[in-house]
């Protein structure tokens, strides 16, 4: 066996004695690796008996011996330091009292799991890596099946999927793929990495039939992955499908399983298949010397652990590539690494007689990529399963590492002792500064400077001279009683007595307790207590000393307080020296995780560091992010998202994120041109194809437009009269009833009403008068004007008349658009007028629209009318069209379509609300909101309340939530299938409408009720069948896309008139005024 074969055996033993140890974690809950080493090691490697010694009821922990507990690398021991899989589901219950029952099927499950390696060579990480890929898979092919609209459709438009300029490429949830697109990501935005993965040429030898079963997996993946980063970089798509490359995964191992993949495992993974793949390249390409592995190169570094064990040093050189953290206990990512630097007792590292152990890490060779895997899941044993951690950590974007390196171990051990001793001193300020801040013995603690403020007031008080009970009239009623006479409000008035007042028993009237009339303190007590008996010498001695002693405790407290902080800064600063700030890293990405231990949601912030800014890849969506959402969403203790995986680039090596150029131009190369020849043609081709879906939905569209053309060519229209040309196309809020549909006894009605309202107008407001005629509120005003102008009309004619009357119909919608209406009275539905002029309309829109209204056909009631009407009409012909921007009109025109539009969308779905419709009422409300937006980015006057529509869409989502969580918890096949329905196809979609505006607390508050509802199933015992449902709709609960990936088309809105629509809406307005909302 050669020197080669041999290492490479003992790295596979190793890696099987790894795997039997994350077995062990996983099983019995136990995480010190050195009590599971020395359980395998006591049972042999016989994993039952391992489990045997460490689930017994009394058993003890062995003694370890030297050489285990502190021998941290063994020859061929792997590259990184595997932490196995955070998120297990498949958790055993270890608190059954039958515990031969337990050791049996413990015993049956190891040995499966050690046959199936033996027969296939493919380890429990592995299996449960296709586990995930394959219910991935599944659940894609199945999506296309499903009759309900699933979250992750793509939209018919390709329009809606074609990229934007150079906007990144985002990546397709394919089912529970998440963090696929989180890593992939990231490593694609490596510029060096991404340029070995593009330029990746399979070794020639692997051209025929592959040799193993690594070249028969990995060489495939390889080539399905230079595929998606090659679309990535050129694509003409939004976002693009990863199946292929997922596809490749899963054909890798068999299982039936399925659970979400876990980020760290599944990084682990794919860097060791890389490492493979350009392992076999990098020997086949050398020429007698060691070959380098580009993926070594990139992301393996090597630390030395120096150790003391009862006075006996040892050294031992480690390489590692992902590197594992604790988060519990710690507030920032330099207390873990000083935490993870450091264990046990490692003052007797230069003493050779001490009896303390420990030993230190640091780092001799640091990777170009350093990840940091961060630990935010731990195995609860008392409930049998893991939890999430949702602990607060901070990290800096510029991480200095300085401190952690073998080279300057000297001066670091001596800033440790220092900040250790200055720690100490903390410590003992801060207890100090607490007996000042919190005095006293009992139970309550007060600061002590108040305690001495409250005592100078006691003692400065007025004196009183008799007890606090003296001068309270005994046969006075008590405070509770009901008198029929009025208790005087001073002892000076001499009040009846009790004799005369008559009294209440509670038999004839029971006691009624008015605390804020009844309890009232008399005012001529003192408002505090005072002490009975003080001479001046006693008052001026005790202030004298309560002001000094107030003064010294204040003095003695901002001391404290000063020194506190100067250690603190001291601390801050102790690696701010020069020689401490000399190895940068810079952060580069983050992947943060959403939801509990055995579900949620991945996405990364990548940074972009030639536009300098922070990206969010989330799946398909990719979009501009900022430092402080990034805080807000990896810190944790916020919600339930917090970082997982923390990626750094070593800030001086800029090949990382150098872009490349152009050998003989010098020019800089982007975008295709970075490609390699074959994957410029794949590209090429799936460009072409999506152009062709862009042209086929362009023809389609055309097709539609030529159909609806010859459909209304085909359809009989009548004549419109020639007088009024300006009429046509006119919009149907300006229409009035066709002259044919109005009834002799109509007209006859307004004449009257017109006459009536002139009679009237001194004793009531001519529109009220008006209200009594069915005619819109247009109408009604035109009606009053001319009405109004009567008298000029008969002195001067029909044209003065005509002058007379739009000015006094323009006087009149002037004064309502300045008025300020409660909202059950919005002028602008019964007037559009009165919409243009509260948004600044052009004068020439205004005019025209209240011409237009004059010249209405219809308003031919007598002849005066008839007369002005027709003066109206000639104005009309006599308009150029330079005079009026008609296509400015007609956006006028539409906006207070849209505006009208919305407001019966509001109006519907408040009344469905109200009749507790609310799957039929959130549809509406949807629309309402988004249109509504829509109008009031352009004005403040062009829309409705927000945050009322906000209020009952949220309303009627958390209803809808608390419906479908109660089908789920009924256990109903039927039932819980109804209520997943209900969230799959009306809450998860609207979810992002929710998350999009961050500033709104109130919506970001209940989409996390809503989730904290169904993450609390989690910990509960369910059915299998129920768990299998819970944990695959999850993962799209907890998906914090802010992009709108599938919803139903608007409701059809039923056809209103002006008179209709004003009443409804000033009914349902006054309805809620009168019906308290919570929130609102």
């Amino acid at each position: 066996m050669t020197v080669e074969q041999n290492v490479l055996q003992q790295s596979k033993s190793q890696k099987h004695q790894q795997t039997f140890l994350n077995q062990l974690r996983e099983i019995t809950g136990i995480n010190d690796i050195q009590v599971l080493q020395q359980a395998l090691k006591d049972s042999n490697g016989n994993l039952e008996l391992a489990v045997t010694f460490l689930t017994a009821k009394n058993a003890k922990v062995p003694q370890q011996e030297e050489a285990t507990y502190y021998q941290t690398a063994l020859p061929g021991n792997d590259r990184y330091i595997s932490v196995g899989s955070q998120a297990d589901t498949n958790v055993i219950d270890l608190t059954g009292d039958d515990k031969d029952d337990l050791q049996r099927a413990i015993a049956l499950s190891l040995e499966e799991s050690n046959r199936a390696f033996r027969e296939t060579g493919i380890t429990d990480e592995e299996q449960a890596i296709s586990r995930v890929l394959e219910a991935s898979i599944a659940e894609n092919k199945a999506s296309l099946k499903r009759t309900h609209p699933e979250v992750w459709s793509d939209s018919p438009n390709p329009y809606d999927r074609k990229r934007q300029d150079s906007c990144p490429v985002g990546l397709k949830n394919v089912g529970n793929t998440c963090w696929f697109s989180a890593v992939i990501q990231s490593l694609f935005n490596l510029l060096e990495f991404r340029r070995l993965v593009l330029n990746y040429n399979p070794p020639a030898s692997a051209q025929d039939l592959p040799r193993n079963q690594k070249e028969h997996r990995n060489l495939p993946f390889m080539r399905e992955l230079r595929y998606l980063f090659a679309l990535l970089v050129g694509s003409k798509r939004k976002y693009v499908d990863p199946s292929r490359a997922v596809e490749i995964l899963k054909d890798a191992f068999k299982s039936n399983d399925s659970q979400q993949q876990d980020v760290s495992e599944f990084t682990h993974k794919l860097l060791d298949w890389l490492e493979d793949a350009f392992q076999i390249k990098a020997e086949e390409e050398r020429d007698g010397e060691k070959p380098k592995n580009p993926m070594v190169e990139l992301f393996y570094g090597r630390f030395l652990a120096v150790g003391v064990l009862e006075g006996k040093k040892f050294e031992n050189t480690e390489m590692f590539g992902q590197y594992p953290l604790q988060v519990n206990g710690f507030k920032d990512l330099h207390e873990c690494l000083e935490a993870a630097m450091i264990e046990g007792e490692i003052e007797s590292l230069h003493s050779e007689n001490s009896g303390k152990s420990g030993q230190e890490h640091w780092f001799t060779e640091l990777p170009p990529v350093l990840t940091f895997e961060l630990s935010r899941f731990e195995f609860n044993q008392a409930l049998g399963r893991p939890e999430k951690i949702h602990n607060k950590l901070e990290f800096p974007p510029i991480l200095y590492l300085d401190r952690y390196m073998h080279k300057n171990r000297e001066i670091t051990r001596i800033k440790r002792d220092e900040i250790k001793r200055l720690k100490e001193f903390l410590t003992v300020l801060q207890q100090r500064l607490e007996r000042y801040l919190s005095y006293g013995s009992g139970p309550k603690r007060f600061p002590l400077v108040d305690v001495l403020q409250y005592a100078l007031e006691f003692a400065s008080s007025k004196p009183v001279c008799t007890s606090p009970i003296d001068d309270i009239d005994a046969s006075a009623p008590l405070s509770g009683t009901v008198t029929t006479q009025t208790i005087p409000s001073t002892t000076e008035q001499q009040g009846p007595s009790s004799s005369e007042i008559p009294s209440t028993s509670p038999v004839q009237r029971s006691v009624i307790h008015k605390p804020f009339t009844q309890s009232r303190i008399p005012p001529d007590l003192p408002m505090h207590p005072a002490p009975r008996h003080i001479t001046e010498e006693e008052l001026s001695v005790l202030e004298g000393c309560l002001h000094r002693w107030r003064t010294e405790v204040e003095n003695d407290t901002r001391d404290l307080q000063e020194s506190i902080s100067r250690i603190h800064r001291t601390i801050e600063l102790m690696y701010s020296d020069k020689s401490m700030v000399q190895v940068p890293y810079r952060l580069h990405a983050v992947l943060v995780h959403e939801g509990q231990a055995n579900a949620g949601h991945y996405w990364a912030y990548i940074y972009d560091h030639h536009q300098r800014r922070w990206m969010k890849y989330n799946d398909i969506s990719v979009t501009k992010s900022t430092w402080e959402e990034l805080e807000r969403d990896s810190f944790g203790g916020y919600r339930n998202a917090s970082a997982y995986c923390l990626m750094y680039i070593n800030d001086k090596e800029q090949f990382l994120i150098q872009e490349e150029f152009n050998k003989e131009t010098g020019q800089m190369l982007l975008g295709m041109d970075t490609l390699p020849l074959d994957l410029k043609d794949y590209v090429k081709e799936d460009n072409k194809r999506f152009e062709k879906e862009l042209e086929e939905w362009d023809a389609e569209l055309a097709q539609k437009v030529q159909q609806e053309k010859l459909l209304a060519s085909q359809t009989p229209r009548m004549p419109a009269p020639s007088s009024a040309p300006a009429q046509a196309g006119e919009p149907e809020y300006l229409e009035q009833p066709s002259r044919t549909d109005l009834s002799k006894q109509l007209k006859e009605d307004s004449v009257r009403a017109i006459t009536k309202a002139l009679a009237e107008q001194e004793v009531r407001s001519p529109e009220t008068v008006m209200q009594t005629v069915m005619l819109t509120p247009n109408m009604q005003g035109i009606i009053m004007a001319i009405g109004k102008a009567r008298n000029v009309y008969d002195r001067c004619g029909p044209e003065a008349g005509f002058f007379k009357a739009i000015k006094l119909e323009y006087a009149r919608l002037l004064k309502l658009a300045q008025d300020d209406p409660p909202p059950e009275c919005d002028y602008r539905l019964h007037h559009a007028v009165v919409y243009f002029m509260q948004n600044e309309a052009p004068k020439k829109i205004i005019e025209r629209t209240l011409l237009e209204q004059f010249g209405d056909h219809n308003l031919s009631f007598d002849e005066r009318c008839r007369n002005i009407m027709k003066v109206a009409q000639a104005k009309l012909e006599m308009i150029k069209p330079d005079e009026v921007n008609m296509e400015e009109y007609e956006r006028w025109h539409q906006e207070y379509r849209n505006y009208r539009e919305t407001t019966m969308y509001l109006m519907v779905g408040l009344e469905l609300f109200q009749k507790k419709s609310y799957m039929e009422a959130l549809l509406y409300l949807i629309y309402a909101y988004q249109n509504n937006k829509e109008l009031l980015s352009k004005g403040l006057y062009r829309g409705h309340d927000e945050e009322l529509i906000s209020h009952y869409r949220r309303e009627c989502l958390l209803k809808l939530n608390e419906h479908a969580a109660a089908l789920f918890e009924s256990g109903d096949d039927q039932e819980v299938n109804n209520g997943l329905i209900i969230m799959n196809e009306l809450i998860v979609p609207c979810l992002p409408l929710l998350l999009v505006d961050e500033t709104e607390e109130k919506d970001i508050a209940a989409v996390e009720d809503m989730r904290n509802r169904w993450c609390s199933y989690l910990g509960q015992e369910m059915e299998p069948n129920l768990q299998e449902k819970l944990t695959d709709f999850l993962p799209k609960l907890l998906d914090c896309s802010t992009e709108i990936k599938g919803f139903n088309d608007p409701p059809k809105l039923p056809s209103y008139s002006t008179h209709e629509l004003c009443e409804r809406f000033a009914r349902i307005m006054l309805s809620l005024s009168r019906t308290p909302a919570d929130g609102r």
